[in-house]
């Protein structure tokens, strides 16, 4: 919380501390902070302090159109898809538990996306495996998230859209197993391209494969542009990136680039 407290105004409820099982205390408590942090005019973002188990049960009962950013990640992404529904920006970034860890490079970009009305700069990948350019909406999270979100009334339009992806302790079958309900869901037939983030803690003990050849070859197989190795999700750096923007992906150089500001001027 320092390194945000340094900059800005922060407030957090009282009973932060809570638990309730695995869940960071009663959905009735967490509600209704977050329909009071959306609602309050003096509150100009919302920062997750850890990844969100539960966020989903919440999503029902949240009220009003978001006018300002959720910054997190990882469970987070079901508040995500929520606001891109609704025709919003979100930030796909560290919660406040990280950001001391990450250091002052994280915390610089994420202060830009909140402060600045020009476009971020871009983000480097490290894999090629379908070539092209294509421009359009960014949208996505953590893969496991996402898939739950499907066929629910949460879900963004992804027609068009830029899908990007992440995950963590989740074993090559599982990823196959997630990835092709994308696939019989129609989702690779609505999207243009796919950035992968970040897939940590997911290879199979002892296996002669990675996960990143089974997540190549699902890639290769819908035949979408799609670059890998963006420094997104829950590995050792979890660079900010806006949510709801439009973006250019080339994949075949490896590179996201932010067409659109994460807040407007006002």
């Amino acid at each position: 919380m320092a390194i945000i407290s340094e900059r800005y105004r922060a407030h957090c409820s009282s009973r932060i501390f809570e638990r309730d099982r695995y869940l960071a205390g009663s959905d009735s408590r967490r509600l209704a902070e977050l329909n009071a942090a959306f609602s309050d005019p003096r509150v100009r973002a919302v920062f997750c302090a850890r990844g969100g188990y539960g966020t989903m049960r919440l999503l029902p009962r949240l009220q009003g159109r978001p006018d300002k950013p959720i910054v997190g990640f990882s469970d987070i992404t079901a508040l995500h898809q929520w606001q891109q529904r609704q025709g919003t920006v979100s930030i796909h970034g560290p919660v406040v538990t990280q950001l001391g860890r990450f250091g002052t490079a994280a915390g610089a970009r994420l202060f830009s996306l909140l402060e600045s009305s020009s476009a971020p700069e871009p983000l480097q990948g490290s894999q090629t495996w379908v070539p092209g350019t294509v421009e359009g909406p960014l949208l996505g999270g953590n893969l496991s998230v996402f898939t739950r979100l499907l066929g629910t009334p949460f879900m963004p339009d992804l027609r068009g859209a830029i899908l990007l992806l992440e995950d963590v302790g989740e074993r090559p079958y599982r990823l196959d197993r997630m990835w092709m309900h994308l696939e019989l869901a129609g989702v690779f037939r609505q999207i243009s391209a796919i950035a992968l983030g970040s897939f940590t803690h997911c290879e199979e003990r002892d296996s002669e494969y990675r996960s990143q050849d089974v997540l190549r070859d699902l890639a290769v197989a819908t035949g979408l542009p799609c670059a890998g190795g963006f420094p997104v999700g829950h590995g050792e750096v979890n660079e900010p990136v806006p949510l709801g923007v439009r973006v250019r992906l080339d994949a075949t150089a490896q590179r996201l680039t932010f067409l659109e500001a994460a807040v407007s001027e006002e």
